[in-house]
C-alpha cells in the first residue's frame, strides 16, 4: 500500500525537509530535490514505520478487547439481591 499524503502535508513537508538542509546541513535544495527526498523517505523508510505503527495499534486493540469482559461486565440475576 502506498502511502498517500494530502496536498497540504506534503507542502509543509517539503517546506520542513529545505529547512532541515538549510538549517542543518548547511545547504539550499530547491523543491524538486526536497520532492526527491520526500518520495524516497515515503517509499523506503515509511513502509516500516507504517508497518510498526499497524501492529502497535493491533496490540493496543488487542490489549482493550482481552478487558472487556472486566470493564463492561454486568452483573447477572441481581434484581432480588436488592
Amino acid at each position: 500500500m502506498a502511502i498517500k499524503l494530502s496536498k497540504e502535508s506534503e507542502e509543509r513537508l517539503l517546506n520542513s525537509i529545505q529547512r532541515f538542509f538549510n538549517s542543518e546541513l548547511d545547504q539550499d535544495i530547491g523543491t524538486l530535490k526536497s520532492k526527491f527526498v520526500l518520495d524516497f523517505c515515503l517509499r523506503e523508510i515509511g513502509p516500516s514505520i507504517y508497518n510498526q505503527a499497524v501492529v502497535d495499534c493491533q496490540s493496543a486493540m488487542h490489549e482493550q478487547v482481552t478487558e472487556l469482559d472486566i470493564s463492561c461486565h454486568e452483573q447477572e440475576f441481581s434484581y432480588w439481591k436488592k
